[in-house]
């Protein structure tokens, strides 16, 4: 399976259990864009995301997959974490499971989970992912500078980081690369894989 096989812009839809994500995606993304003087015309050029796409997710009519949100991210030069931001961080913030703002992608075979709190523009932010058996994942590439730490909790992992050889991990096993081009996570197991992912920016982005 090619890189370009595995890339699809498909949104699912949106559910009641998605409609406060997709609300706080659809304001976060108006915000960024009009602060940053950008028509959707605009934006939909510099990220590849469609203008019907953009206008669905800015209405909060669709919850856009990861692929889309990276896109999106890359385009407004801000952490992936800003447009899925909340402001209400206390001193103590509980993240259970059940509250968690799962997104995922490829008919969800891949998930991404927030372990943090959207609270503000951050340098780190740390994710569970989960893949589906014999899936592979493809991530374009992120801001100038991003590096990603990932550690395998539960599978066996291939990891190839734009034209570099691909890696093999198993649990236990950690890697960290730069995530500023295109690379790619495959489970080359029978069962689901478990990886938490720390990804930390060059600079605060605003």
């Amino acid at each position: 399976m090619s890189l370009q096989d595995e890339d699809t812009d498909a949104i699912p839809e949106i559910d009641e259990a998605l409609g406060d994500l997709a609300g706080t995606v659809g304001a976060n993304l108006r915000r960024i864009r009009t602060r940053r003087g950008l028509s959707l015309e605009r934006l939909a050029k510099l990220s590849g995301v469609s203008r019907a796409m953009l206008g669905q997710i800015e209405t909060g009519k669709s919850v856009p997959t990861i692929k889309i949100l990276w896109k999106i991210a890359h385009a407004l030069a801000v952490p992936f974490a800003t447009l899925i931001a909340t402001n209400d961080l206390g001193s103590l913030v509980v993240l259970r499971q059940d509250d968690a703002k799962v997104l995922s992608s490829s008919g969800g075979k891949f998930t991404s989970r927030a372990l943090f709190p959207f609270d503000a523009d951050r340098r780190t932010e740390f994710y569970e992912l989960r893949m589906a058996p014999r899936h592979g994942e493809c991530a374009d590439a992120h801001s100038p500078g991003t590096r990603e730490n990932l550690i395998v909790v539960r599978g066996t992992v291939e990891i190839t980081v734009d034209k570099e050889p691909a890696v093999v991990l198993s649990e236990g096993d950690a890697v960290l690369f730069a995530a500023d081009v295109r690379h790619r996570y495959r489970n080359l197991g029978s069962d689901e894989a478990v990886l938490y992912l720390v990804m930390t920016y060059v600079e605060e982005l605003r």
